[in-house]
């Protein structure tokens, strides 16, 4: 995706809170007896997320369901938020489960309303996006049904935002590169773990304010899909890129149960086939935006990048399940091993 079509992007999108506000009172949800077997009729679905318009998941996602859904001429419209227009992670969650907001695209915020999802972002749980993905559709039935049953959000799948890597003012090569380094991580209890769990010292700042963070100092160093750190402009003020992978960043796409009982069956079944269809187009754009970046920043700097055969992936590895086999407890334990277990298959 070239520059100058993410710059209209980005020119396109300014919206007023005051705006925001109107249109969230205007498309509060009515509700029917069943999920996705409602009236149907015109409704227009408020899709938000913390990711900028510069980012693939944007003009490679949520742009690309609003277009096609749009297309369907189901009655459904669709009003996009990027860029944490409608409040941070967790302020959109409660939305979600009020029916104020109809459908998010986030990670770390639905920890704060179900803890276990957590650990689908701890550290090296999978191996590469191809294990992530296979996980969802063969073996999150359980996991999913236990999350809308609790919180009254339905996740219909997960995009994928690349896989977080390290950017810092020192190389970071090996767990020991990571020792008195003070680095940005989400604040959520499993990220903060996922930092202790590499050998870091986990800093928590808000998104909004990580670029100040690192500017001043307040932070060493921050991890991020090679795509946030480039559309947030880390990269102006840091010196290195680590190709560790920690972790394969998902994405949820998540539709409030509110708003699914106000859709006729029709209507669920474009949304949710929509989403779907969508996830491996996705992907490529990410993994192709990613190789874009890096060659970039190969080419002409200002990061220097710390390839993945100069990582020492595999003490990164052993490390962190060491740390999550004596961390997690009971039932996240047996997740946490259930989908390590299913590496490969």
């Amino acid at each position: 995706m070239k520059t100058t079509q993410r710059t209209g992007r980005l020119a396109a999108a300014a919206i007023s809170a005051v705006a925001i506000t109107g249109l969230l009172a205007s498309c509060g949800n009515g509700a029917a007896d069943e999920g996705g077997d409602g009236a149907g009729g015109d409704i227009t679905l408020s899709f938000s997320s913390s990711q900028s318009e510069a980012t693939p998941n944007y003009y490679c996602g949520m742009e690309l369901f609003k277009e096609r859904i749009e297309a369907e001429d189901l009655g459904i419209t669709v009003d996009l938020f990027p860029n944490s227009q409608l409040g941070p992670d967790t302020e959109r969650v409660a939305s979600l489960q009020s029916g104020d907001l109809d459908m998010d695209l986030q990670e770390a915020g639905m920890a704060s309303v179900y803890p276990q999802i957590g650990i689908l972002g701890a550290a090296y749980v999978f191996d590469d996006v191809d294990h992530a993905f296979n996980w969802i559709d063969n073996d999150s039935e359980e996991f999913r049904t236990s999350f809308n049953e609790q919180t009254d959000m339905t996740i219909i799948d997960g995009w994928f935002y690349g896989n977080r890597t390290f950017s810092s003012n020192e190389p970071i090569r090996s767990p020991e590169d990571l020792q008195g380094q003070q680095i940005r991580f989400p604040d959520t209890p499993q990220y903060l773990e996922n930092a202790r769990a590499l050998g870091a010292t986990p800093v928590a700042v808000a998104y909004e304010e990580i670029y100040v963070a690192l500017q001043q100092g307040i932070a060493d160093g921050q991890e991020n899909p090679v795509v946030g750190t480039k559309s947030a402009s880390y990269d102006e003020v840091q010196e290195y890129v680590s190709l560790n992978n920690h972790q394969v960043s998902i994405h949820w796409v998540t539709l409030s149960d509110a708003t699914l009982e106000k859709m006729s069956k029709e209507q669920k079944d474009a949304v949710f086939e929509t989403v779907k269809e969508i996830r491996s187009e996705n992907r490529e754009c990410v993994e192709q935006e990613t190789d874009e970046i890096l060659q970039d920043w190969r080419d002409n700097g200002p990061l220097t990048v710390i390839e993945e055969d100069e990582v020492d992936r595999e003490a990164f590895i052993s490390q962190a399940e060491e740390h999550f086999k004596n961390y997690y407890t009971g039932d996240d334990l047996a997740l946490y091993e259930s989908i390590r277990a299913s590496a490969g298959q």
